[in-house]
């Protein structure tokens, strides 16, 4: 049966992946945007602010509305004034695990004390003001709390960065000795359960999601230069704030999956994903944001020639 899905931004990455998902899932996929980007073919094109809808979406019905770029309670607040006159399904926020205080005991759990994290600032804060509105204005209402996502589309300098490292056979830089570990999700894979939440509807309502297993960094970058046909050569740095030259922070958390594994036992398995990834990121290059780690690596870190 086709579903009537609407998608909040889906111009890039997790937005877009997800619209492209249902689009080829054979649903009709509506996408909210304010027209900043090109937009993806076979979806209907709403070009608003999500906070001026006005009466746009009254006598609209969506199976379900899935909501990925709401950072905040006024986010929330505005798209259901907005929907106030439409027929709506499920709601789906995709929030996130920067909810989670670092002080918590991990693996983090679904039902614990959520919090400011130093990692994550304002955004976690923003998120965890985003939920709570949801929960408490929506009936039908969903929280999916992912870690790391990957896979095509992502125009994030991550898994790119490390392809380019690849590419040009450089060495990588680890933070310390690389055995932070990092927790992923593939973009279907947050798809595939997106999915699963429209048609079974789980009496549980806060998701945490992503691969049971976690990985350490240098595990990460060996995978990714495998994706590329090369094998990673590593030098360690210390004394040296982690963003500065790779692409993550220096925090090392795990998400509690268990519900997830229940309902979506199977996931991607990271060096098949990882090859997936690399094979858009060759034919799309320009679409993805360039840091300019190899600078820094370059003017601060590697050896410098002697005269």
């Amino acid at each position: 049966m086709t579903r009537s899905i609407l998608v909040t931004g889906g111009t890039v990455f997790v937005s877009r992946f997800i619209a492209t998902y249902f689009v080829e899932s054979g649903d009709d996929v509506t996408v909210l945007n304010r027209g900043s980007h090109p937009q993806i073919a076979g979806v209907r094109t709403l070009i608003a602010d999500r906070h001026n809808l006005d009466h746009m979406l009254d006598g609209e019905h969506f199976d379900a509305v899935i909501d990925v770029t709401a950072y905040n309670a006024c986010d929330v607040l505005d798209l259901v004034r907005g929907l106030e006159h439409a027929t709506v399904g499920t709601t789906i926020m995709i929030s996130s695990s920067a909810v989670y205080p670092e002080t918590n005991l991990q693996p983090f759990a679904e039902g614990v004390r959520l919090g400011r994290n130093t990692f994550w600032g304002d955004y976690g804060t923003g998120k965890i003001e985003a939920e709570r509105a949801l929960l408490q204005c929506v009936n039908d209402a969903y929280i999916v709390r992912p870690p790391y996502l990957y896979g095509p589309m992502n125009n994030l300098y991550r898994e790119a960065f490390v392809f380019d490292c690849a590419r040009e056979d450089r060495c990588f830089y680890l933070p310390h000795d690389g055995g932070m570990r990092l927790q992923f999700f593939h973009v279907r894979d947050l798809c595939r359960f997106l999915e699963l939440i429209i048609d079974a509807r789980p009496a549980q309502r806060v998701f945490n999601v992503g691969n049971p297993d976690s990985v350490s960094v240098r595990e990460w970058v060996g995978m990714c230069y495998a994706a590329v046909g090369k094998t990673a050569t590593y030098a360690t740095v210390d004394n040296v704030e982690a963003r500065k030259f790779f692409p993550f922070h220096d925090y090392e958390y795990r998400l509690d999956v268990h519900a997830q594994q229940e309902l979506m036992p199977k996931v991607t398995p990271m060096d098949d994903g990882l090859r997936e990834s690399y094979d858009w990121y060759r034919a799309h290059m320009e679409q993805v944001n360039a840091h300019p780690y190899t600078q820094y690596i370059d003017l601060h870190l590697a050896p410098q020639p002697t005269h």
